[in-house]
């Protein structure tokens, strides 16, 4: 995790007022077969792996561990627009929105 990510999501558990951490993982869908899911935790389940990068809680299932190993997730302002960007040395393709991928 970049340190924008990483204040980005500090920043956000802090206005929530709850949570551990930040679940990373992935979902079949797409066109290309697979998605990222991004969402708060509040509670840890059995299966999880919980790394901590730039004093925050990642959180990954062991399904969708071996889809992230060694992504790096960022955080990047371009225009306007502005939102998380994962870098995934695991992927083979991607469709051309971006949305989804396959490895």
């Amino acid at each position: 995790m970049t340190l924008p990510a990483a204040e980005h999501v500090a920043s956000f558990l802090a206005n929530r007022g709850k949570g551990i951490g930040l679940r990373l993982g992935v979902k079949t869908s797409g066109c290309s077969g697979m998605a990222y899911v991004l969402e708060f935790v509040d509670a840890l389940n059995d299966d999880d792996q919980v790394f901590i990068d730039n004093k925050v809680k990642i959180i990954v299932d062991e399904k969708s561990l071996v889809y992230l190993d060694g992504t790096e997730l960022d955080f990047v302002k371009e225009g306007l627009n502005e939102g998380f960007k994962f870098n995934n040395p695991n992927i083979d393709d991607q469709c051309g929105c971006g949305e989804s991928f396959n490895v």
